[in-house]
């Protein structure tokens, strides 16, 4: 598999990361645009319960646009991380260091790859809070549907809008660290 990987990432290498960097823009770029734009908007709809519906409607589209990106970023940063050879660079086949910089972006690669997961972690608890919302909304119970949107968006959403900066700058670093 490594070397598929290998003759992959030589073959494909700026497909490779243009896919990886669309993902990301794509995923962050779209909660951004949900949490500073659409979100203020949909405050000002007068009724409470059709405010909720677009909420719970909108997240939902945007889920379902974010996914695949999502899959695509986790399967590029496994390409990227093996075929850009950070691993060799930092340790012999003993898994002793053999130059602290290579390590030192060796471990950054695993930093940004944790962070990603993270984010997929909390990307498919919203998915999973949302859903709940909706079957709430459906029956009626607008309180209910209130208390998970409005942990998707007070605190799920800025998390992962920050740590998905925080990646997008790792990456910058690593890029440009070789």
């Amino acid at each position: 598999m490594k070397e598929f990987i290998y003759e992959a990432f030589a073959d494909y290498r700026a497909q490779i990361i243009f896919l990886h960097v669309i993902s990301a823009v794509v995923w962050v770029g779209g909660m951004i645009a949900m949490k500073f734009a659409a979100h203020p908007s949909f405050m000002q709809i007068e009724s409470p319960l059709h405010r909720l519906d677009r909420i719970s409607h909108a997240l939902k589209r945007l889920f379902y646009i974010v996914t695949p990106f999502v899959i695509i970023l986790i399967i590029t940063a496994v390409f990227m991380a093996v075929g850009l050879g950070f691993r060799e660079a930092a340790v012999d086949a003993n898994h002793n260091v053999i130059d602290a910089h290579a390590m030192t972006l060796y471990q950054l690669v695993h930093v940004k790859e944790a962070i990603w997961m993270i984010m997929g972690a909390n990307l498919a608890l919203m998915m999973f809070l949302r859903a709940k919302a909706d079957k709430l909304l459906a029956k009626g119970d607008s309180i209910g549907a209130k208390s998970f949107l409005g942990l998707i968006g007070k605190y799920m959403v800025p998390l992962n809008v920050i740590l998905g900066i925080i990646a997008i700058y790792l990456g910058v670093t690593l890029r440009n660290s070789y």
